[in-house]
C-alpha cells in the first residue's frame, strides 16, 4: 500500500518571463480527502498543479510528501518517480488499449495474475465492468473519464491530482460521473487535488477548499467556513455571487444585526428573504435553474437582490416585505 503522507506545498513561487503565477504559496494536501482549488482563468491554478506534480520546478520554496522533499532548493524529483496520479479533462488514454489495458499500463511491476486482478478491482470499483473490454473510441465521456481515474488509482500513487477532469462533460452525466469517480478517490485514502473554475463543484465535493487570485491562496478551509466567513470580497465572489449595498440605505434594524461598519456592505442574494407584505417591490424575476433571481425595489436609491426557491409565488410587481439572514451579509471594513 501507499504511504499515506500529505503533500505539502511550502512557500512556493514560480515566475514566468516576470510574470509571478504563484506567490509563497502555502497549501497542504490531507490524506483520504479532496482539497479543491478554486479561481478565475489565470489565477494559478494549473500552474500550482504542475508544481505539486513536478512538472515544474518552483523558484523558490519547496514541495514535500510527507517529511520527503520533491522539490527545492537544491533538489528536484522528477514527474516520473514521484509516483503522483494525474487526470486532466482531456482523458488522455491510449486509444490502442481495451479500459483493462488502460487501467494496467502503470502495472506492470506486478506479476499477471495481481496485476489482472488489481485492474479489475478498480474497474468495478469505478463502475465499468461491462466495459472492460471496451477501447476509449467505444467510450461515451464519462466511463473515459472513470478510466482514466481507475488508472490514476490503480498503481497505489502517493497523491492523485485532477485539473477539470469533469468540465468536459456532458451536464446530464456530469453529477453521475463526478460521483462515482470521488467517491473513489476519496475511498483511496490519499492526497487529492481538485483544480476547478465550478464553485458549486468545490463546494459540494470537497472536504476543503483553497481560493487562489493572482498567484496567492486568499482563503482556505472547509467549504462552509469560507462560504460563511470570506475573509474579501474576491474570497466572497469565488464560492457564489456577491452584492453591494450603501450601509445607508440598509433600514436600522438591520444595521444593528449585521453591525455594518463600511459605507458599502456585501451580501448574497439568499441571505433576503421575501415573503408577502410591504416595503419593498418587486422590479424583475428570473428564472435561474433550481431558483428565481428578484430585483427588489426599496432600498433608497439602489436595487436589493434575492432569491426565491421554484415553486414561489413571488411576481414581479408585487409588494414583498425582507427578512435577512445576518450571517450571510459581510463587512470588510477591515
Amino acid at each position: 500500500m501507499s504511504t499515506r503522507e500529505p503533500l505539502i506545498a511550502e512557500k512556493v513561487s514560480r515566475t514566468f518571463a516576470g510574470n509571478i503565477a504563484v506567490n509563497a504559496v502555502d497549501l497542504d494536501l490531507e490524506p483520504g480527502k479532496i482539497t479543491s482549488l478554486i479561481g478565475h482563468s489565470g489565477s494559478g491554478k494549473t500552474t500550482l498543479l504542475r508544481l505539486f506534480a513536478g512538472m515544474e520546478r518552483p523558484d523558490s520554496g519547496r514541495i514535500l510528501s510527507g517529511a520527503a522533499e520533491l522539490s527545492g532548493p537544491t533538489k528536484h524529483v522528477p514527474i516520473e518517480k514521484r509516483k503522483i496520479g494525474l487526470v486532466f479533462q482531456d482523458f488522455a488514454l491510449f486509444p490502442h488499449l481495451s479500459v483493462r489495458e488502460n487501467v494496467s499500463f502503470g502495472l506492470q511491476h506486478l506479476k499477471s495474475d495481481d496485476r489482472k486482478q488489481c485492474a479489475e478491482q478498480w474497474i468495478e470499483r469505478l463502475g465499468l465492468t461491462h466495459r472492460i473490454g471496451a477501447y476509449p473510441h467505444q467510450l461515451s465521456g464519462g466511463e473515459q473519464q472513470r478510466t482514466a481515474i481507475a488508472r490514476a488509482l490503480a498503481p497505489e500513487p502517493v497523491a492523485i491530482l485532477m485539473d477539470e477532469p469533469f468540465s468536459g462533460l456532458d451536464p446530464a452525466m456530469r453529477d453521475q460521473v463526478r460521483d462515482a469517480a470521488l467517491e473513489a478517490v476519496r475511498s483511496a485514502g490519499i492526497p487529492s487535488l481538485l483544480v476547478t473554475h465550478d464553485a458549486k463543484e468545490a463546494m459540494v465535493h470537497s472536504d476543503k477548499v483553497a481560493i487562489i487570485d493572482r498567484g496567492k491562496i486568499v482563503q482556505s478551509g472547509t467549504p462552509g467556513m469560507l462560504y460563511k466567513n470570506p475573509v474579501s470580497e474576491i474570497a466572497a465572489k469565488a464560492l457564489g455571487p456577491v452584492h453591494r449595498v450603501k450601509r445607508a440605505n440598509l433600514p436600522e434594524d438591520w444595521q444593528k444585526l449585521i453591525s455594518a461598519r463600511a459605507d458599502l456592505v456585501a451580501y448574497r442574494p439568499e441571505a433576503l428573504q421575501v415573503s408577502a407584505g410591504t416595503g419593498y417591490r418587486v422590479v424583475r424575476n428570473r428564472l435561474a435553474g433550481a431558483v428565481s433571481e428578484i430585483e427588489l425595489e426599496g432600498a433608497g436609491d439602489e436595487p436589493l437582490f434575492a432569491v426565491c426557491q421554484l415553486g414561489s409565488s413571488v411576481q414581479t410587481g408585487d409588494d414583498v416585505s425582507v427578512t435577512i439572514n445576518p450571517s450571510l451579509f459581510f463587512d470588510f471594513a477591515g
